[in-house]
C-alpha cells in the first residue's frame, strides 16, 4: 500500500478512528485501494473536472467544444442509466476519433458513478476538488518561498498559517449548503460532524 494509506488510517478524532463518508479525488495510483482498506463503506468519487481535463488532452482543439458539451451529459444526467445512456452514445460518437478519450470514461466508470446517488445542489458542491487544489497551491507556495525548516513544529506552524491566510479568501457561502448537507447527513447516517 502506498505511502499515503497510511496517513488515512492516522485519521483520528478522541483515538478513535473517523468513518469517512466520501472522497472526490484525483485518479492517483492507489489511492483508491488505501481509502477502501482504511474506510471500507467510504464512497470514491474522481473528479468530474480532471476526467474531463484528462478526457480533453487527446482531443483536437476544433472538436473539443463540441467534445466537453457531449461529456457534460454524461456527469449532469439525472440518474446512473441515464448516465450511462449518455455515456455510450458519446462513446459511440466519438471512439473512433479519439479512442483513449472514451477508453477513460469506460474504463473508469466504477468512480464516475458515484456522483449519481446525489441531487444536482450536492453535486454542484462536491463534483471537484478545486477548493482543495487551492489550499495546496498555498502549501506549494510555502514551500518554493522556505524549502527548510528548522524543526517539525516549525513546518507545522508555518502550514497552519498558510492555511488560516487561505481561510481568509473564503468569503462566498456555498450555494445551499444546508440542503446538502442535510442530505449528506441522510445519506451517510452517523458518519458526518453535527
Amino acid at each position: 500500500m502506498p505511502a499515503f494509506g497510511a496517513i488515512h488510517y492516522s485519521v483520528r478524532d478522541n483515538g478513535v478512528i473517523v468513518k469517512k463518508a466520501a472522497y472526490v479525488i484525483l485518479g492517483l495510483t492507489g489511492i483508491k485501494e488505501a481509502i477502501s482498506a482504511a474506510f471500507p463503506k467510504t464512497d470514491y468519487q474522481r473528479c468530474m473536472v480532471h476526467m474531463v481535463r484528462n478526457t480533453l488532452k487527446y482531443v483536437a482543439s476544433k472538436d473539443m467544444k463540441s467534445f466537453a458539451a457531449d461529456l457534460k451529459t454524461i456527469y449532469n444526467a439525472a440518474s446512473e442509466d441515464e448516465g450511462q445512456k449518455a455515456r455510450d452514445r458519446v462513446v459511440e460518437k466519438w471512439s473512433s476519433k479519439y479512442p483513449n478519450s472514451m477508453k477513460r470514461w469506460i474504463e473508469n466508470w466504477d468512480v464516475v458513478v458515484p456522483i449519481f446517488k446525489f441531487s444536482k445542489d450536492v453535486r454542484k458542491i462536491i463534483y471537484t476538488t478545486n477548493a482543495i487544489e487551492s489550499l495546496n497551491s498555498s502549501y506549494r507556495k510555502l514551500n518554493r518561498q522556505r524549502s527548510v525548516f528548522p524543526s517539525d513544529q516549525a513546518l507545522l506552524k508555518a502550514l497552519y498559517l498558510a492555511t488560516f491566510e487561505a481561510t481568509k479568501k473564503w468569503t462566498q457561502p456555498i450555494h445551499n449548503w444546508g440542503q446538502a448537507y442535510g442530505e449528506m447527513c441522510i445519506m451517510y447516517e452517523g458518519r458526518l460532524p453535527d
